[in-house]
């Protein structure tokens, strides 16, 4: 049985930030402030160098592709998307908090003043070699078609919108954010893998022993997770596991952002 741990230093009667904390206290200009304004990402880790070479190598390879794409707990980011807009002709994005979804459909509109990802889309590209920055933003503009309300907790994330199954699902940084415990996080996973068609694949990036992590002054709760947890998880429901990637954290001092032991991103199978 997996231990579920409250945060180091925490009392067992702290309350876990889920969905209605992030409506009220989550700033999204400064989460990107914090943690995207450049590819080197927030200077106490190095998770966005290594998520923006893995999605790389994930959909460069040209084994994802298809109809539909959807990203559960987009946050107000579009990195995640960078390399995955030409795999796929439809993407559907969404999150809970509704200052997240602004940010996105302000910068799909291209409005003054929204988030500046030529930076993060500039460094991608040059990974890949392929494209330009301006076609890339064109391609992913035109690929997102719709910005949806989401909460994982339910069996429909949706609810009360009903999204055909796609080809591909992905999640990044959310679910052990939005999951108080292990039960609610197996709901979760049980609820995108019923978005996703047989055969499809399911794309998760995630942090491993997280327990909270800060943004701006504020601090939110993480569920501590082990690997061989998440594993059994997608096992149990009928995925097989093609690639699990760990980055380890930084130890050369103290961060005060997050007190994660590994950044994961995995790629799994739909066997039914």
């Amino acid at each position: 049985m997996e231990p579920q741990n409250t945060s180091m230093g925490e009392s067992a009667h702290i309350i876990f930030t889920e969905g209605d904390f992030y409506q009220s206290h989550f700033d999204a200009r400064v989460y990107f402030d914090s943690f995207y304004a450049s590819p080197q990402g927030h200077s106490d880790e190095d998770y966005l160098p290594f998520v923006l070479h893995q999605l790389s190598k994930t959909f460069s390879a040209g084994n994802l592709r298809g109809q539909r794409l959807i990203e559960v707990g987009t946050g107000p980011t579009i990195h995640s998307l960078i390399s995955a807009c030409e795999s796929f002709e439809e993407i559907v994005v969404s999150d809970f908090t509704d200052s997240n979804r602004r940010e996105i459909e302000k910068w799909l509109r291209q409005e003054e003043g929204c988030l500046d990802w030529n930076p993060i889309i500039q460094f991608v590209c040059e990974l890949e070699g392929k494209r330009t920055p301006g076609e890339v933003a064109r391609r992913l503009r035109a690929t997102v078609k719709q910005v949806l309300r989401c909460d994982v907790r339910l069996e429909n994330p949706f609810h009360p919108v009903t999204v055909e199954p796609a080809d591909c699902v992905m999640t990044s940084l959310c679910l052990e954010a939005a999951c108080k415990d292990l039960d609610t996080y197996r709901r979760a996973v049980q609820s995108l893998a019923a978005l996703v068609k047989p055969g499809g694949a399911l794309v998760i990036i995630g942090a491993l022993k997280e327990t909270f992590y800060v943004v701006g002054q504020q601090r939110f709760s993480c569920l501590n997770l082990s690997q061989s947890f998440i594993e059994k998880t997608l096992r149990d429901l009928g995925f097989s596991i093609q690639q699990f990637n760990t980055l380890p954290a930084k130890r050369g001092g103290v961060n005060q952002v997050s007190d994660f032991d590994a950044i994961f991103h995995l790629v799994a199978q739909k066997w039914n």
